[in-house]
């Protein structure tokens, strides 16, 4: 397990490789380490509700909708969700289900004046492999960080 400062500086570093204007990207390992190492740092599940229910939950997670299945509409009360459960001077990471709404969260919520924000890449599932198929390659669930079924 790196410090803290290791592994924020390791993110920080991918968020201007990538050219994201949050403050860095995570692997989920990583993630899973600045919960531990991070007092007061949350993790913002942005996946479905379909999603939580039928593939599986991280423990203590806040769970907001970035959209909502069918459909994925996206969810037009984001941001006031986040503010009524995230504080936002709070290190914040965000997952979904492969790392791309959990870019748009991030974004969305520098926006909105969170300046302590983080996507966490791979999300929950990771990559599709050669078969088409998720859990394979990369994600939480694949890295054996804690979840249960929803």
């Amino acid at each position: 397990m790196g410090t803290l400062s290791d592994l924020l500086a390791l993110a920080q570093q991918r968020a201007l490789n990538l050219d994201v204007p949050y403050q860095g990207a995570l692997t989920p390992g990583e993630a899973w380490q600045v919960l531990q190492l991070a007092p007061g740092a949350r993790l913002v599940d942005v996946r479905s509700r379909a999603e939580l229910d039928w593939v599986g939950r991280v423990p203590d997670a806040v769970e907001i909708e970035w959209a909502s299945w069918p459909g994925m509409q996206r969810n037009a009360n984001f941001v006031s969700q986040l503010r009524h459960q995230v504080d936002p001077e709070a290190l914040v990471m965000f997952m979904c289900r492969s790392g791309a709404r959990s870019d748009g969260a991030a974004r969305a919520a520098v926006e909105a004046g969170y300046s302590n924000c983080y996507n966490v890449l791979e999300g929950f599932e990771g990559d599709r492999d050669a078969n088409g198929q998720r859990n394979r390659i990369g994600g939480w669930r694949h890295a054996g960080l804690p979840w249960h079924q929803g």
